[in-house]
């Protein structure tokens, strides 16, 4: 039996999940503001003991890498590690942007004819942390922070529907006029980190539990003011 304990705390929602045989079976999830560090730990207790479970009866714990909220990433990824060092087991870590991903897949989101899936997570302004996948889950470039405006994913809309999925979704929707552009506003959640995570615990795809950073990728992106100072 494959059993893995999901954490997801990238962003202002908190959650985390048990799988086991490629199945979600409980997860708990808090959209309480700034309420990570408190619930973290407390969810993973929670939803172990009521199958009578221990963390050592587990295979591994996957976490996610980012990115997103630099502290909602600590405290994630400091609680799996706590759990891995403490049971012996791997440590497993999934993309944010994957997550939402699979989230879209799972939950049969895409409109008719979806070329692409756009995640994207909120980075303050009109920036996101944004990614361009396949409908098959597989990620077409690379991770990147972007500032949206009308043209930004022009070439993408180009060749068909796009689903922009994520709590950065709806910037684009205030920017982005063609028809071909669907949006999905919602935060990843751990029982949407199955599918990749199991593809890394089969494959064998661990992190270093001592060394595992998350992947912040807060590029500072500046613009030139129009207005002049003087």
């Amino acid at each position: 039996m494959e059993r893995l304990i999901l954490i997801e705390t990238s962003t202002s929602l908190c959650s985390v999940a048990l799988a086991e045989n490629g199945e979600v079976v409980r997860e708990k999830v808090s959209s309480e503001p700034r309420a990570h560090a408190s619930v973290t730990a407390m969810f993973v207790k929670e939803i172990l003991e009521e199958g009578g479970l221990e963390v050592s009866d587990c295979d591994a714990v996957a976490v996610s890498k980012g990115p997103g909220s630099y502290t909602g990433l600590r405290v994630g990824v400091s609680t799996a590690k706590g759990l891995c060092f403490g049971a012996g087991i791997p440590l497993v870590s999934v993309g944010t942007l994957d997550t939402l991903v699979w989230q879209a897949l799972d939950g049969e989101l895409l409109p008719e004819g979806c070329a692409h899936i756009v995640p994207m997570v909120d980075a303050r302004r009109m920036e996101v942390y944004s990614g361009i996948f396949d409908t098959c889950g597989k990620q077409l470039t690379q991770t990147s922070a972007t500032i949206v405006d009308g043209s930004t994913f022009a070439g993408i809309l180009a060749e068909g529907p796009a689903l922009f999925i994520g709590d950065g979704a709806l910037k684009c929707k205030e920017v982005i006029a063609d028809p071909g552009a669907f949006y999905h506003e919602t935060c990843p959640r751990a029982s949407a980190m199955l599918h990749p995570a199991l593809e890394a615990f089969r494959a064998g795809q661990f992190e270093d539990t001592a060394y595992f950073e998350p992947f912040y990728l807060k590029e500072f992106i500046t613009t030139t003011s129009k207005k002049r100072l003087f």
